[in-house]
């Protein structure tokens, strides 16, 4: 007679966070991104039990914090670790400000190759966003003409206007994501037909191709062209913005360092620190030998 083989459901009493946390390690080691239902999974592969969502998002945080140090203890840890790295790199600029309470999400800046800067703060605030542009601005941008692309979010333009003419033209020139402005006009006017349309219009590269293009989005219904025309043009249309944006029409350029912090995030805020100093400079190498490359074959940058 064939066996039964069952897997138990429920909150096995022996089966505490610990034990799981343990049975995982190598799994968050490798991989600090690891979802919670693949630990699950693998509570499921290894014990023939199937445990709730909590406890296994419990033994994860108990195995990050085994493996790279406890929450708490990273921030203690963080001026070391900073006054460290600033005397190996004498360049690296580092400036911060603890709070009492915190959440936790990161900013970056991009120079169209390699990032550049990054800002770890409460949330994406006024606040948070000022200090992180006064700070590109001071240690960063070192000249004029500098365009800064972003989407309409007002705690971003609320920033730029209060940052005492350091990122008004001819400084800098504030320009919007056509994405973001595609995305805007569709919750507004319910229609995809034209999602494409309005984004054609964005990447026009001459006034005349423009000025035709928006005279039929205005005969379809002016309202249309009403919204657009709310937003000035030299924000987000390519033939008026002067050659500031160096045909980036959207803030897609900073995805490509996604696959290199992956996982980052989840991490206690020294280790985070870390991770994000080590990747980056592992892409800088990359990207400094694909450079030599080009400049070896004839390639002339400007």
């Amino acid at each position: 007679m064939p066996s039964v083989h069952s897997i138990g459901q429920g909150d096995h009493s022996k089966l505490d966070s610990n034990t799981i946390a343990e049975a995982i390690k190598p799994l968050v080691e490798a991989d600090s991104s690891l979802k919670v239902k693949s630990v699950i999974t693998e509570v499921q592969s290894k014990f023939n039990y199937t445990i709730s969502y909590r406890k296994a998002w419990l033994a994860k945080q108990n195995s990050v914090e085994k493996i790279f140090g406890g929450w708490k203890a990273s921030y203690e840890a963080l001026p070391i670790w900073f006054e460290a790295m600033c005397h190996k790199e004498p360049s690296a600029v580092v400036h911060f400000e603890t709070m009492p309470a915190y959440q936790g999400d990161d900013l970056d800046g991009n120079n169209n190759i390699v990032p550049i800067a990054f800002a770890i703060v409460e949330e994406e605030t006024s606040d948070a966003w000022h200090f992180f542009l006064s700070n590109l601005q001071q240690h960063v941008v070192t000249r004029d003409s500098v365009g800064l692309i972003s989407h309409r979010h007002e705690s971003i333009n609320a920033a730029v206007t209060r940052s005492n003419g350091a990122w008004p033209p001819p400084k800098a020139f504030h320009m919007f994501c056509i994405r973001h402005i595609e995305s805007n006009f569709l919750r507004k006017f319910k229609a995809p037909y034209l999602q494409k349309f309005v984004v054609n219009i964005g990447y026009l590269r001459t006034v005349c191709e423009y000025e035709v293009c928006h005279q039929r989005l205005r005969e379809w219904d002016e309202a249309y062209t009403n919204y657009l025309n709310r937003i000035p043009r030299k924000q987000y249309a390519l033939a008026f913005d002067g050659g500031y944006r160096w045909s980036h029409m959207t803030t897609n350029l900073v995805e490509c360092i996604n696959s290199v912090l992956k996982g980052a995030c989840n991490l206690p805020i020294t280790a985070l620190v870390k991770a994000t100093f080590y990747r980056v400079n592992e892409l800088f190498t990359q990207k400094r030998a694909e450079m030599e490359a080009r400049i070896n074959a004839g390639h002339i940058f400007f």
